[in-house]
């Protein structure tokens, strides 16, 4: 393996670390926005606390997805026509969850009430068919010796990945609570964060039963057993960084650590993976590797110089964006369209 496949193999990992991190507390409003509150106004105060900035955060994974396919062009291959159905779930998903917003300001009576529960369900759809997804492809996939994926139901859903689609669910849900808790003044603000001190008990069970899953339904920690155990108990470690943070009414801090527990929970899903990109579940010789399935080197080294250049400006308006809307958000006086947020 060459520096510039690892490089590239590490930069999809953050690109999907950064989706999680930011577009997962948008999930997770979104399915408060049913869960947390049944008012219109309140509704609408949780909904302003993301509008700013949600459909940014979700440029997060279309870019993971190009970066995938021009620096391994036989991984963006075999996973996109492999989970082609379940990719076309979460594509509809996010269609769903894009429109609710809009015609959600534009709507009164039973069609708001309507277009608000299409919100949520969105917004739980989309997280828990990514965690099928990914959950399955590192329990392995029944891929043959030309990269072809030839998958039946119970492939992809199995018991480890609904867990890991309800895992992931739920921690989506718990980094919303805790960025609404950010994020708002008044009644709110209490209720997130009582509602998230309570569910985080459910989530240490949880996560219990994946690691167990994990321990016998994957070969990570026969493999890269130091490299496993490590992001593991990261993901526990920030996990409950943020359960005490919500008691002790750090709110920066309970948001930042449950940023962080999905990030290291896509760091064990990268160092287990290596130097694999898809397990096969026929054969090991099958695996889908990091040296055979990547771009020559001149389009790795275009693609790098590119990055370096243009990855400064967007790290800078992203954190430019989220400094003007810094504020918390109120309950409104007057419900406003979407776009005046």
């Amino acid at each position: 393996m060459s520096f510039f496949q690892i490089l590239w193999f590490l930069l999809i990992g953050v690109l999907f670390a950064g989706f999680f991190f930011l577009d997962g507390f948008d999930y997770g409003v979104g399915m408060a926005v049913n869960t947390l509150t049944s008012d219109d106004a309140e509704q609408s105060q949780i909904i302003q606390t993301i509008g700013p900035v949600w459909d940014a955060n979700e440029v997060w994974l279309i870019t993971a997805g190009g970066a995938m396919f021009a620096s391994f062009p036989f991984w963006y291959a075999t996973l996109f026509s492999g989970y082609y159905l379940i990719l076309l779930a979460i594509l509809c998903g996010l269609i769903l969850r894009g429109v609710s917003f809009e015609f959600r300001a534009k709507s009164d009576g039973k069609l708001r009430k309507a277009w608000t529960k299409l919100l949520g369900i969105a917004s739980a759809w989309v997280p828990f068919f990514l965690g099928v997804m990914f959950i399955s492809m590192i329990k392995g996939m029944p891929i043959d010796a030309n990269g072809n994926m030839h998958a039946h139901f119970f492939d992809y859903f199995n018991w480890f990945s609904i867990v890991g689609g309800i895992a992931l669910m739920l921690l989506t849900y718990l980094h919303g609570l805790n960025y609404i808790a950010l994020k708002t003044v008044g009644q709110m603000r209490e209720t997130a964060k009582n509602f998230a001190k309570a569910l985080y008990y459910v989530l240490y069970v949880g996560l219990i039963v994946f690691a167990l899953l994990l321990i016998f339904q994957t070969d990570f920690f026969s493999v890269h057993p130091f490299g496993t155990g490590i992001t593991v108990a990261l993901i526990v470690v920030f996990a409950i960084l943020a359960h005490v943070a919500l008691f002790k009414d750090n709110e920066v801090m309970a948001f930042i650590s449950s940023g962080l527990t999905m990030v290291s929970l896509v760091a064990m899903i990268f160092v287990g993976l290596f130097p694999r990109v898809m397990i096969s579940s026929i054969k090991p010789s099958y695996d889908l590797l990091i040296n055979s399935a990547s771009s020559t080197p001149y389009t790795l080294t275009v693609m790098t110089i590119a990055t370096v250049c243009l990855l400064p400006f967007i790290l800078a308006y992203t954190i430019w964006a989220y400094w003007i809307f810094r504020k918390r958000i109120a309950m409104p006086t007057v419900d406003k369209p979407l776009e005046g947020y």
